[in-house]
This record gives structure tokens, sequence and C-alpha cells, in this order.
């Protein structure tokens, strides 16, 4: 019983707080000790400044301060990945980067060591995608009463864990109205499964889809979930004409054929070698592989420093996003696309353009013949990306630490100049995120 009670707990952290903290996994979210500390000193400094305030009560307090800290957070890892080993940008000329000539079939993901010289390419077939499993049941008039007046129950059994599930149907009910009431009681178990109501064509009947979030099979696996209805006749009845307990579409295992082996897998995402994260997004023509290799040096230096615009348009959309509903977010807007426009004018000479809404757009061809120069011009282009970078990282920093200084809030006290002392204060009660109404 514990063991159900710590899953459920475990899915319900991971589905409402996945991207922040069960997203994909990036190797520059590892911290060494010496970077814990130091964020630690940071977080010590923001505290021992910080005025006693309570938050402004608003539905968007919470999405916009965790929107703050994810794209911060993103930004971090980009400028990270551009900062390896304390080199300049112009170091990308070496780094690798993945490129597939089927991406609507594989795409790829190069995650091993810059200098790995034995670093090759390679091709793959897509014989068949993982799947999902699906229980979908009968269709019921919406308006209809199919079911009497009482308690039923039925038992859901999953890789994790066995549950009950009950649900009472009370005298004016309709089909729907049971149909809806089973849906949240799966959905808000937080169990891997996601229930939604079908329509049939004349949308005059309903019935339950439930499908798994999870995908393939393990060896000795029959089905990923299984529902049977309780031992009374009444719920043995009621699971006849709701008809979720049958399985429509079994789950599947995906099936490739890597450098002329076939292999399998069961998710679409895997890891080929250590090396490369390759993601299967279709199946192939028979005989027509898709080819995986690397992008040229020029192509990967504008990729990336694409990627680093994305971090910074990425905040950018979500001060404009949070415009008129979020005070503060002015203030965000003001500190981030401040340092663009302190670029303005240099980045002009490398075809990067500022717009109007302070977001950065790249003219690739104009910044591909300005890294391309020998000589003074592309070591001035390399300056500019390096000092914008920089500017951006310590931006990005700052807005991780305390993303509480962008939310609307009243000040209550600010503490006495030059008697601050260190002190677990405000702005560490929201280190993770989970924001709570607090006036």
């Amino acid at each position: 019983m514990a063991s159900n009670t710590m899953t459920v707990v475990y899915n319900q952290i991971a589905d409402t707080y996945g991207t922040a903290f069960f997203g994909k996994n990036n190797r520059f979210d590892a911290q060494k000790k010496s970077e814990i500390k130091d964020t630690y000193n940071k977080i010590v400094k923001t505290n021992k400044e910080s005025p006693l305030y309570k938050i402004r009560e608003s539905e968007d307090t919470a999405s916009f301060a965790i929107n703050v800290k994810e794209q911060a957070e993103e930004m971090k890892n980009i400028v990270a990945s551009l900062s390896e080993n304390g080199e300049g940008m112009e170091s990308v000329y070496n780094k690798k980067i993945a490129m597939s000539n089927r991406p609507d079939v594989v795409e790829a993901e190069y995650t091993g060591d810059d200098g790995d010289v034995g670093a090759g390419g390679f091709s793959i077939e897509v014989k068949q995608l993982a799947t999902t499993q699906v229980n979908q049941g009968n269709f019921l008039r919406r308006d209809a009463r199919d079911f009497d007046q009482g308690s039923y129950r039925f038992d859901l059994t999953t890789n994790h864990g066995s549950y009950e599930f009950k649900y009472n149907v009370n005298d004016d009910d309709t089909d729907e109205d049971v149909l809806n009431k089973i849906k949240k009681l799966i959905n808000n178990a937080r169990i891997g499964l996601n229930a939604e109501l079908v329509s049939d064509d004349s949308n005059l009947r309903k019935a339950l889809h439930i499908e798994t979030k999870q995908t393939g099979l393990g060896d000795g696996e029959e089905f990923l979930f299984n529902i049977e209805a309780g031992s009374d006749r009444g719920s043995t009845d009621a699971m006849r004409t709701l008809g979720i307990d049958k399985i429509t579409s079994a789950a599947e295992n995906s099936l490739f054929v890597l450098n002329g082996q076939e292999h399998s897998s069961y998710a679409n995402n895997f890891t080929v070698n250590n090396k490369f994260s390759v993601t299967l997004n279709g199946v192939s023509s028979p005989g027509d592989a898709a080819t995986i290799g690397f992008k040229t040096s020029v192509d990967a230096v504008a990729d990336n420093v694409q990627g680093l615009l994305s971090g910074y348009n990425g905040i950018i959309n979500t001060a404009n996003r949070f415009a008129g509903r979020q005070e503060s977010s002015a203030k965000l807007l003001s500190e981030v696309s401040g340092i663009a426009k302190t670029f303005k004018d240099r980045f002009a000479e490398i075809g990067l353009i500022v717009n109007e809404d302070s977001s950065i757009s790249m003219d690739r061809d104009a910044f591909i013949n300005s890294i391309k120069d020998e000589g003074g011009d592309a070591t001035k282009a390399f300056s500019t990306l390096n000092s914008f970078r920089d500017a951006l990282g310590r931006q990005a920093t700052k807005a991780s630490i305390d993303p509480m200084s962008y939310v609307d809030k009243v000040v209550v006290e600010y503490k006495n100049p030059g008697r601050t002392f260190s002190a677990p204060y405000v702005s560490s009660i929201y280190a993770g995120m989970i924001v709570d109404r607090v006036c």
C-alpha cells in the first residue's frame, strides 16, 4: 500500500511539474559541488538583501513565476553549452551537431564528446513506431440512463500497482455524467493514464477512451494496464455497459534496422552508442533508410547561435505574454531587452536583427558570411557573440536565483540598512517553484 501511495504521489508531481523537474535530461543540469555552493551563496546573498513581502493574489502569479524560472534555467543551459572549458563561441566550430536527411522519420542529437574522432554517422530504417495501449469503451447515448442508482467499483492494475476505483450514480445521472465521473477518477489518480470522452459521428453518443502515456511492452508483459469489474453483480453489469475492460489497441515496441541489424525499443526515443539521442517520428518506406550525419562547421555555429537566440526570445515571449496581467513583467522585459538593445548596432553587422517586440531574428546567409570572413571581421563577430552570451548568462542566473522578484507583490517591511543578516528568507521558499497563495 505504501509503495502504491508513493507511486501516485510521484506521478502527480511529475505530471504537474514535469517540465521543470522531470523533463528531457540535459547534462548541464548536473552540477559540481563548487557550482552548488556558488548557487547557495547567491541565494543567501539575495535573501540577506530581500525585503519581507506578500504576493498579490492572482491566478497568473504561479504560472508567471514558474515560466520565468524555466526559461531562465533553459537559458543557463544554453549558455553553459556554449561556454565549456571557458572557451569562446568560436570553439563551436569544433562542436558536432547531428543531422538527419529524413527528420520526418528520424531525428538525432549528438550527445557524445566533441573530441571523439571515432564518432561517425549511421543509417536507420524504421519499420514500426512504439505505441501506447488504448481501451475504448462502448458508445452510449449522452442523455440515456443505463445505470441504476447506486455505488459501483472496478479494479485497475498497472505495472506499478493495483488500484480500486469507486463511483456513485445518482438517480438523475445520465450516461454522460457517469462517463465523466470515471474519467475524472482516472485522471486525478495520476497513474500514467489519460482518460477522455470521444464522440461518434452523430455526436449523440459518447465513449470513454483510456490511453497510457507509456509505450511498448517489456518481456513477459501482456498489457500496460488491465481493468476488471468489482465482484458484485451491479459492478459487473455496469462494466459490461461501459466496455472499458477490453483492449482496443495493444501497446507495441518500436522496430528499426540500425546499420543493417534489426532492433526494438520500448519507446520512440533511445540512445545509440551513448553518443546519439534518437527520436523516431515516422515509418520508413521499404528499403529507404534515413542517414544520420554531421552538419558543416558554419552550419553548426549558426545553429548554436540560433539556439542562443531562441533562449533569449523565450524569455521575451514570457514577458510579453504576461504583460497587462503581471505588472512586474515589465521589469523582466526591460532587463532582458536592454541587453539586446546594447548590441543592436553590432548585431546588424553580423546578420542579427533586433525586432520591434525586442525579439531577435537571424539572417542566416548574412550571419554565415560574417563568420566565414578571415581575420578581423570574424574575430569581431565572435567577440560580439561572446559578450552577448555572457550578458545573457548573468541575467539568466539572476532570474533563476530569484524569479519572485518579477511577480507582483506588496512589500511589508524593508531590512535595516547596514544591519542585514543571512537568513532563510522569502525568495528561498520558492526555490522549487511550487508556489502557494500567501495572501
